[in-house]
């Protein structure tokens, strides 16, 4: 990303801007709180908690709680809608359940690792510019806000319903992904913390399925989420069904797979055993994209 002022303040404006999208189009329906929408007001509080997070970051010029946040920050929305909606019923309290479970996981897992190395590559040239740095963090929002956003139209709807077959095949959706990322952020940290793999990656276990089975599971959890939350969406709020969509694209367009992949060809890439590896393993689904 740029570091011009101008190219990072347009950045931060069309996240805010995305947001109050979002924030509109969830709205259209739903519970409120003295006559604002509470999906408006969870868009609010996502953005204004990295907000928040940002002022002891910079000051400290540390990234080592931005992960944390992050994941922090879905569990926290989710449970203050939760609270706030009445009365809350099945379909609300398992979205709840669902976000809070991933989100605390992920955070902790994330902020375990940074402290382990010490630091994040990624901010080295970021967390010295207050305004680049920012922008990260309103990133950050807009990430959780668009991720979020199916499951907020769950939880906040005027009748969201008992148990039914959306519920259950949305939920079995969910722990097939949440339990394959767990495995597989468990078998890459076991296999970094033998001292006979320094230097080399990983090709066992679910990783001999795909080069990044953990992208699967979280894709696999958004989309039962957002199978959850389909059947209470009404008008403008179907737009926030994007959600899961919006989480594969930005896995396998933005911020993760493209990185990595570079990242391991840079390293690994003139290694015969890797090219073997990329041969037989398919880049994401098991079945396609080998190579």
């Amino acid at each position: 990303m740029s570091q011009r002022p101008g190219a990072i303040i347009l950045t931060i404006v069309i996240a805010l801007a995305l947001g109050g999208g979002l924030a509109a189009a969830g709205s259209a329906a739903g519970q409120t709180v003295g006559g604002i929408p509470l999906f408006a007001l969870a868009v609010v509080a996502a953005f204004a908690i990295q907000v928040v997070a940002y002022v002891p970051a910079v000051l400290l010029r540390t990234e080592k709680f931005f992960d944390l946040t992050g994941g922090l920050t879905f569990a926290l929305v989710a449970v203050g809608l939760l609270v706030a909606v009445a009365p809350a019923g099945v379909r609300a309290w398992m979205l709840v359940a669902m976000i809070v479970v991933w989100g605390v996981r992920l955070s902790v897992f994330l902020f375990v690792r940074v402290h382990a190395q010490g630091s994040d590559g990624r901010f080295d040239d970021i967390k010295i510019n207050p305004l680049a740095f920012l922008r990260v963090w309103i990133i950050q929002g807009l990430w959780v806000v668009a991720t979020s956003s199916a499951a907020w139209v769950g939880i906040t709807a005027a009748r969201s319903g008992g148990l039914d077959a959306w519920v259950v095949v949305g939920a079995l959706v969910w722990l097939v992904g949440i339990a394959l990322e767990i495995v597989a952020d468990a078998q890459k940290a076991a296999f970094r913390r033998d001292p006979a793999n320094k230097g080399r990656f990983i090709d066992g276990g679910v990783w001999a399925w795909s080069r990044h089975p953990n992208y699967v599971g979280e894709i696999l959890v958004w989309v039962g989420v957002a199978i959850v939350a389909l059947p209470v969406a009404v008008g403008w709020q179907w737009v926030t069904l994007i959600s899961p969509v919006f989480v594969v694209l930005l896995l396998t367009k933005v911020s993760g797979i493209p990185m990595l992949e570079k990242r391991a060809d840079d390293r690994w890439g003139s290694e015969p055993a890797y090219q073997e590896y990329k041969k037989r393993t398919p880049v994401l689904v098991p079945g396609f994209g080998r190579g």
